[in-house]
Order: C-alpha cells, then structure tokens, then sequence
C-alpha cells in the first residue's frame, strides 16, 4: 500500500527512497468501515486525507434535511473540509465512507513542519490545491450552464470508474437530480 502513496508524490515531484521515508513519518495510516465518518458536521478538522484505498463522500445536509454532495474521493485523491482545516473552524461538511476505506492522514501542524523540512512537498500540496480550483471550478461551471444530461454525460466521461461503485441515489445527489431523472438519463 506504501507503494501507491509514494507513486502518488512522484507524479508531481521527484523524491528518493530516503526522503519517502522521512515524509511518510509525517502521516497516520488509518482504516474506516463503510458508513463511517471520517469527519461529522461541526466538529474541528485537524487533518487532510490521501485515499489509499476505498471511497469517501463529502456532503453537507441542509436546512429542510436534504443532502448535497460536494464530492467523492477515490484512491489518488486528497479529501477534508479544506475550509475547517486552514481556517481552524468547525466543519460544515461530513466525511462518509462509501466503502471501507483505508486513508493517510496529517496534522495541520505536521503539515506546516513537512513543507518546512521538505519544501518540495510545500510545491506539492500547491500544485494539488491549483488542480482542485480548477475542477472545483468546473463543477460550478457545469451546475450553473450544463443540462442535467449534460451533466451525467461529464460525469460518466471523467469518472468511469465510479458509475458501478456509487449508489444511484448518490450520483443524482451529486450531480443535483432526483434519483428519476437519473434513472431516464440511463436509458
């Protein structure tokens, strides 16, 4: 399993065995059942979390109780309330197991150490949080202008890997549809 993490780090900077070493003592390895929270609503977030393997999504329920998830993080990809975490505010979003799920985590303070001992790793984190604007952008862009097979379409093209992984249901809440207009966009 250490191996994806550190294949992770390689795509965007290059690091030695040793220096692995040196940045991996830096994260706690943990495991979470399916249904778990990583993260519940209100509570202060302390760490981000790299999926090594399983599948987390990111929501937050509203005033009249409805769910709206802002997204879902598979192996390779980095969760938390970004916001709770830099701002050292209470969480306004929950973090779910989908499926069990094992994750590596680091502390706020680990992480200012980490990019202090290794400022590669400083240029690491910016790039990952560039690339997050971006998609976060678009995901913005294509609920304000898309159709709603607009949006299943670029769901379906940029997430293969998740249609068979994610409950209907959850798809439609993602994509901000009822679980009917989903099932008619499948035909």
């Amino acid at each position: 399993m250490q191996n994806i993490f550190k294949e992770h780090l390689k795509e965007l900077i290059e690091i030695n065995d040793e220096e692995y070493a040196s940045i991996n003592t830096y994260f706690q390895a943990m495991k979470f059942r399916k249904r778990q929270f990583v993260i519940q609503e209100h509570q202060f977030v302390d760490s981000i979390y790299f999926v090594m393997k399983g599948l987390i999504k990111s929501s937050f329920i509203d005033e009249a109780g409805k769910e709206h998830i802002l997204q879902f993080a598979s192996e390779n990809w980095w969760t938390s309330d970004f916001a709770a975490f830099y701002k050292k505010e209470k969480s306004t979003i929950a973090l779910e197991c989908v499926e069990e799920s094992e994750l590596m985590a680091i502390r706020f303070a680990d992480l200012d150490q980490l990019c202090i001992a290794f400022p590669k790793m400083e240029h690491f984190f910016r790039l990952k949080s560039n690339f997050g604007y971006v998609a976060l952008q678009k995901r913005i862009l294509s609920l304000m202008a898309d159709s709603a097979k607009g949006r299943y379409e670029s769901f379906c093209a940029q997430y293969p890997h998740l249609i068979q992984r994610l409950p209907k249901q959850l798809i439609a809440n993602y994509l901000g549809l009822s679980r009917e207009t989903l099932s008619r966009l499948q035909l």
